[in-house]
């Protein structure tokens, strides 16, 4: 009998520390998000470089004012991220207080995650990856908002 409640402990003991890193992973992946967002709203190049892989590839479609449709707007790299958040805080174009922060965590694996989030230039699809004991986002597919 003892046995049986050792084995159950230990069982249970188990899946709450299972549930416990799922829920720290969750609070990291929202981070690595919100700091990616911050970092582009607010030009803050240290909350970019702490939620960027150096190897990202971001890449995305914008619907053309003029035109009424959408185009590929191009590849981003670590590189120009930085220095494009670089340019908000220089230029003081900071997004508007109301601006959307929205982060939907999708997936969660041990070394990879998904996340959706909507900020004022659209829907970022973004992928991630475990660093040590954080997340760093590695590729980014985005879209632009509907323009009417």
């Amino acid at each position: 009998m003892k046995t049986k409640i050792t084995f159950l402990a230990l069982f249970l003991a188990n899946i709450i520390c299972a549930k416990a890193q799922t829920n720290q992973d969750s609070e990291l992946v929202t981070q690595a998000c919100m700091n990616y967002i911050e970092g582009f709203y607010q030009g803050d190049t240290l909350k970019i470089k702490a939620s960027l892989r150096p190897t990202l590839t971001k890449f995305g479609y914008f619907k053309s004012k003029q035109t009424g449709k959408f185009a590929e707007d191009g590849y981003m790299t670590y590189k120009q991220a930085i220095e494009y958040a670089a340019s908000v805080n220089a230029k003081k174009r900071f997004a508007k207080p109301d601006a959307p922060k929205i982060v939907k965590v999708l997936d969660i694996s041990y070394h990879t995650a998904a996340a959706k989030i909507t900020a004022w230039w659209g829907t970022d699809y973004l992928l991630l990856s475990r660093e040590g004991d954080g997340w760093k986002i590695d590729q980014v597919l985005w879209e632009g908002p509907l323009v009417k």
